[in-house]
């Protein structure tokens, strides 16, 4: 196993962490807007359009957090959490493929969550004090 430097580390976790909090606020605009994709999903989740908002908000959220590294920590964390929604939700109650996206919607989805695992990972000497 290779030892990274804290150097390293600092730029995975950030590039991760753009990464993630782009994905989060490119979807806001479509949750935020009631585009009709959005509407379909959470109207088949049964919690249209609260859950819609709601989640547009903690996405908001999560995606400030990411991008400071004081909160980096937090934000992956949350950001885990919900991910965990999104890629279940797909796999139980959407399917893979929604509305003719090819997917895109579940992979990034999965990517976001990958993402927050690693930087997790990489940040856990530096989460805040219990």
């Amino acid at each position: 196993m290779v030892a990274l430097t804290q150097t390293t580390k600092n730029r995975i976790s950030t590039t991760l962490a753009v990464f993630s909090a782009l994905v989060f606020i490119q979807t806001l605009f479509f949750k935020f807007t009631g585009a009709s994709e959005s509407v379909k999903i959470f109207s088949t989740l049964g919690i249209e359009p609260w859950g819609r908002i709601g989640t547009g908000s903690v996405e908001f959220i999560i995606a400030t957090l990411l991008v400071f590294p004081a909160s980096r920590f937090i934000g992956a964390l949350v950001g885990f959490g919900l991910m965990v929604g999104a890629v279940l939700s797909h796999l139980l109650f959407l399917g893979i493929v929604v509305d003719d996206d090819g997917g895109l919607l579940f992979i990034l989805a999965v990517l976001v969550l990958l993402s927050c695992i690693t930087i997790i990972n990489l940040e856990w000497d530096r989460r805040p004090p219990t």
